[in-house]
């Protein structure tokens, strides 16, 4: 990690300048660490309860915001280059394994989920287990939008763009709905460019699904308005010779699964707890 910056922030520059703000939650003598990725708009601090549950269960914890994301400077929902959210997540996945013993869990949700699948596809990290919460592995935007952005992104690939995101669908828990709608550092932009990458990665990684090499969870929101089920269906089909992953749907929960009313988030809880048991010697336990 590097030093604070100018404001006491704890950052860490990327090798093209581009400084991402960090969110530990450190612990003493930790059975192991996680690595959380957040979603589109969204930023870090959201998954301070998650991060808690992990924390007491025996882990240390590392998030960070995305670029064009949270506290990380930088026009929102912007990318210099496609890859760059994939270069950002392997270069603060090896700083944050490099001051622990072992290999961290690497969880990744919505659009880090897609960015975290993507990069452990091509190899870029090895995490010592993957865990995937709702996967923008297929989006439900018609097909013309997806060729617009295409296009737009060869002539106009940092258009800021409203991402029409339906709050209602986030989560059946109303101070969850307003809490994100009311989040002063929430962004409602997307640019051409993160689209098209967001299309394309989720294209990508269900074809190379049968490469998937490390344990992996994917949690399945049955009833996910946001993103299609169907792309994690058919992820879950296409590595199923890898002998690797397990996938648990839950058919009434919407898109933020982790944040879900009760008994619902306790149930993928209880899924998560169970799967981390039967993996603890490859997760970091």
């Amino acid at each position: 990690m590097d030093l604070p910056d100018s404001t006491g922030k704890p950052v860490l520059t990327m090798p093209d300048g581009q400084r991402l703000f960090l969110r530990d939650w450190p612990r003493a003598q930790a059975r192991g660490a996680v690595l959380l990725v957040h979603g589109l708009g969204e930023h870090s601090g959201r998954y301070q309860r998650l991060a808690l549950w992990f924390h007491l269960r025996g882990y240390a914890v590392r998030s960070y915001d995305q670029r064009g994301h949270g506290q990380t400077p930088g026009q929102r929902g912007a990318l210099r280059r496609e890859d760059d959210l994939l270069e950002d997540l392997a270069t603060v996945y090896l700083d944050y394994a490099s001051s622990m013993a072992s290999r961290p869990l690497l969880l990744g949700h919505s659009m880090g989920g897609l960015v975290a699948a993507r990069a452990v596809l091509d190899g870029r990290i090895k995490p010592s287990a993957l865990v995937l919460s709702s996967p923008v592995l297929r989006s439900r935007e018609p097909a013309w939008l997806q060729r617009l952005a295409r296009q737009l992104t060869r002539v106009l690939p940092n258009l800021p763009l409203r991402s029409r995101l339906a709050f209602e669908q986030l989560s059946h828990d109303p101070q969850v709905v307003a809490g994100y709608r009311d989040d002063p550092l929430r962004s409602g932009w997307i640019t051409p460019r993160l689209a098209d990458f967001i299309f394309r990665a989720g294209v990508s990684s269900i074809a190379d699904a049968s490469r998937l090499r490390v344990p992996t969870l994917l949690l399945v929101s049955g009833s996910d308005a946001l993103v299609d089920p169907s792309g994690s269906r058919d992820f879950s089909r296409a590595a199923a010779s890898t002998r690797q992953l397990t996938t648990r749907f839950f058919a009434s929960l919407y898109h933020e699964l982790f944040n879900e009313t009760e008994p619902g988030r306790s149930q993928v809880l209880m899924q998560l707890s169970d799967w981390l048991g039967r993996h603890a010697a490859d997760a970091g336990g």
